[in-house]
């Protein structure tokens, strides 16, 4: 990275601070980089660093489930947009979300064993995954490809996850580094500006599988955490209009339907509370929900100790040429 890009992203406008003070005292500080991009990858507003890479984790789950939708093995299935929803959800693993997923495997005759996502309780279906690996599974099912290697870097159907990602972000394949998540399936390793691309075009309604994908998401919030989780609460509070899809280690990606605008945000620390604080206080800047809805998330997302607050510093800033 040359220095007067460096200079230009991080001594300007600096990452935003999220602050947690306990009393009157200074806890805790988490750094965090945040940037809205545009459907063509520009970057509208920043705070700290754009380019920052990080894995994308479970916020690629949507592009993930591309497939499911354009093979046609979604529309198989009874209610195919909770499924569809499913495998885009980490859901907290209830009995609402383990029947979904379950009801996939049922429709293309998959035993729950076939699952190669981590056992939680003695089942697979109650891991936060479970939606996007039957799905999968239902995928490989559709067009006849190897079941058991599913996960497997070369597999048919992670070759075309690849692909799909790659020439949405109009960067070659080579570009895009993977990695095993904590699931067992490849997650990428991108600039922040990507992740945010990929959510604009999310937003967009410009590709068929990605606007059934964005309607199938905003119909059924349940399926993508749950009631009193962050993802789940915004969905509902913005009436649909918002998608939030968080990521593990401190990844959070948002966009607003048909706006063709996407949002992410990296913690430096992976710190969760501190993606949560940062993607309220950005809806709040961006007007894209209620003040009153935001603070009833807050409420519910946040359980903090009596004596405890939470601060956010910063705000992003227009890009200047």
């Amino acid at each position: 990275m040359n220095s007067n890009f460096k200079n230009l992203y991080t001594s300007n406008n600096p990452p935003l601070e999220v602050i947690l003070r306990r009393g009157s005292k200074l806890e805790s500080i988490h750094k965090v980089h945040a940037v809205i991009s545009d459907k063509k990858g520009r970057v509208l507003m920043c705070a700290g660093n754009p380019e920052y890479k990080s894995f994308i984790r479970s916020a690629l789950k949507p592009f993930q489930a591309i497939p499911f939708v354009s093979s046609g093995a979604a529309s198989k299935i009874n209610g195919s947009s909770k499924s569809i929803a499913i495998a885009c959800g980490s859901h907290s693993g209830s009995i609402l979300h383990t029947r979904e997923a379950f009801k996939i495997l049922w429709e293309y005759d998959l035993d729950v064993d076939n699952l190669k996502c981590p056992v939680i309780e003695n089942s697979p279906l109650k891991h936060n995954c479970s939606g996007k690996h039957a799905a999968f599974l239902a995928t490989c099912k559709k067009l006849n490809w190897p079941t058991e290697s599913y996960l497997k870097g070369d597999h048919p159907l992670q070759l075309e996850i690849f692909r799909i990602v790659s020439e949405l972000l109009a960067i070659p394949d080579a570009n895009i580094i993977a990695e095993r998540d904590d699931c067992g399936a490849p997650t990428f390793y991108m600039k922040l500006s990507e992740m945010a691309k990929l959510y604009s075009l999310l937003s967009s309604s410009d590709n068929a599988e990605l606007e059934q994908i964005s309607r199938a998401m905003t119909t059924n919030p349940i399926f993508i955490s749950d009631n009193n989780k962050f993802d789940t609460e915004i969905m509902q509070a913005s009436h649909g209009q918002v998608i939030s899809k968080g990521g593990a280690e401190g990844i959070q990606c948002l966009c607003k339907v048909n706006e063709g605008i996407g949002i992410a945000l990296k913690v430096e620390d992976g710190s969760r509370r501190a993606k949560h604080a940062i993607g309220i206080h950005l809806l709040k800047q961006l007007e894209w929900i209620s003040d009153l809805r935001l603070q009833d998330i807050n409420d519910k997302v946040f359980k903090l100790s009596e004596g405890v607050h939470i601060e956010v510093n910063g705000q992003v800033k227009f890009q200047e040429s």
